[in-house]
């Protein structure tokens, strides 16, 4: 447990929005997929706030009581803010809790520490390990072993303004980036007198968008490299999903800055005012929106981010949280157990139906009734996580090469060359070994 004390105290704060070393618990080996196993002992649940609503979680924790009498469910709503330095504590303790819930980005910096997290590969299985969201399930995955289960998942979409595609023409949403383009050129044909108005609105640095982009033409950030990793920006399919970036910002022509992401200002508050046809964001970014104008409900839908190649959408960043089991953990086999329960198809469906990605199910039918839900659903399954580094938390929460990257180039202030080079090189100080 030294090496991790040590690692946390210059650890990253956690952020959410998208996986060693670690052996079994030595404390309790027997528990495994072996169906209903007898348990005793109370189960500390920690999960984080805005994951699960209060209705599944309730009848969760009660069903698992019924099922184990005796058996006590110590369920607890953890908040982001803090919750690195809250996780490190309680790890490094002697009375941890038995289930957490870990964001997808970090579950590598607390699977690579010895000790820390349990060895679930043997099962996978019991936690409906045929059905995991794959994007989900290699953020969980380090050196070949299991140690985060998918929990739930969210991704991004275009959303966008039905009645003015409408106007301009525009009988359906694009289906390819040269669709997308078209689609632009002619809603500022048809709306372009208003000084105000954005076909698409795009801030230099939405950088979750451009991992699509990247990804759609071959290439990524960062490839695995044993067990470190080694930044790929200056690859040619990096270079190309930066080009077709600058191409959006370009052709749109939007206001957003190129020196902000999207929640500076927020985009949907941008949108709510009227003046934007497209954005690309998550689907309750919609509800923000409606908050200014009620009536864009009904007015907005969504389509999936095209891909280069027609007829297709481009691979998307899923942001979401795994479930992990600590390795000193006092009751595992409890924990396992419940787990279990929580990647039924019945818990699965309501996660769904609240709307977010289920991380254990493929059946996606309860996000059908959202229309923006519906899309992100369908997305899901051609969706990646960012590089399953262990350091991938400096990335977020320093000085993003991938942020810089993005205004150096849109602004001008370096070349395509040049930009992606330093970034490669920034990055490869942060995830590189």
């Amino acid at each position: 447990m030294k090496r991790w004390l040590k690692l946390a105290a210059g650890a990253a704060a956690f952020t959410l929005a998208t996986a060693g070393c670690a052996g079994s618990s030595g404390s309790d080996t027997a528990a495994s997929s072996s169906g209903n196993a007898a348990i005793s002992g109370d189960v500390t649940v920690w999960l984080m706030t805005g994951s699960a609503p209060t209705t599944l979680t309730d009848a969760l924790n009660k069903e698992f009581e019924a099922a184990h009498p005796g058996v006590k469910v110590k369920y607890e709503i953890q908040q982001w803010d803090g919750i690195q330095q809250k996780l490190t504590t309680a790890l490094a303790g002697g009375t941890p809790p038995d289930v957490i819930e870990i964001g997808n980005t970090q579950t590598a910096a607390f699977a690579s520490q010895d000790g820390v997290l349990t060895d679930l590969s043997a099962d996978k299985d019991s936690f409906n390990g045929a059905q995991w969201l794959k994007g989900l399930a290699d953020s969980g995955t380090y050196d070949g072993k299991t140690y985060g289960v998918p929990f739930y998942a969210a991704n991004r979409e275009v959303i966008y303004r039905k009645d003015m595609f409408e106007q301009a023409g525009i009988a359906k949403p694009p289906t390819s980036n040269d669709e997308w383009i078209d689609a632009i050129t002619k809603l500022k044909t048809k709306f372009g007198s208003d000084p105000d108005f954005q076909a698409l609105y795009m801030p230099g640095q939405n950088w979750y968008a451009l991992l699509s982009f990247i990804w759609d033409n071959g290439g990524d950030i960062a490839q695995a490299d044993g067990k470190n990793f080694k930044a790929t920006l200056d690859s040619a399919g990096a270079k190309a999903g930066l080009e077709f970036y600058k191409k959006l910002v370009d052709t749109s022509g939007t206001k957003a800055p190129k020196d902000a992401d999207e929640a500076k200002p927020q985009q949907a508050t941008v949108y709510g005012a009227g003046k934007v046809a497209m954005m690309i964001g998550l689907p309750w970014e919609l509800a923000t929106a409606a908050k200014t104008d009620a009536s864009l409900t009904a007015k907005t839908g969504a389509f999936a981010i095209p891909s280069k190649t027609a007829g297709q959408s481009a691979p998307v960043f899923l942001g979401g949280s795994n479930l992990a089991i600590p390795a000193n953990s006092k009751n595992v086999a409890a924990a396992k157990e419940y787990i279990k329960l929580l990647s039924s198809a019945k818990y699965q469906g309501q996660l769904a139906a609240a709307g977010v990605v289920p991380g254990t199910s493929t059946d996606l039918t309860g996000l059908d009734k959202d229309p923006l839900g519906s899309v992100m659903a369908k997305a899901s399954t051609n969706g990646k996580a960012v590089p399953a580094s262990p350091k991938w938390g400096d990335v977020e929460s320093g000085q993003n090469p991938v942020k810089d990257m993005l205004t150096a180039y849109l602004t001008g202030k370096k070349t395509l060359d040049q930009a992606t080079a330093d970034a490669n090189a920034a990055l490869n100080k942060l995830i590189g070994g």
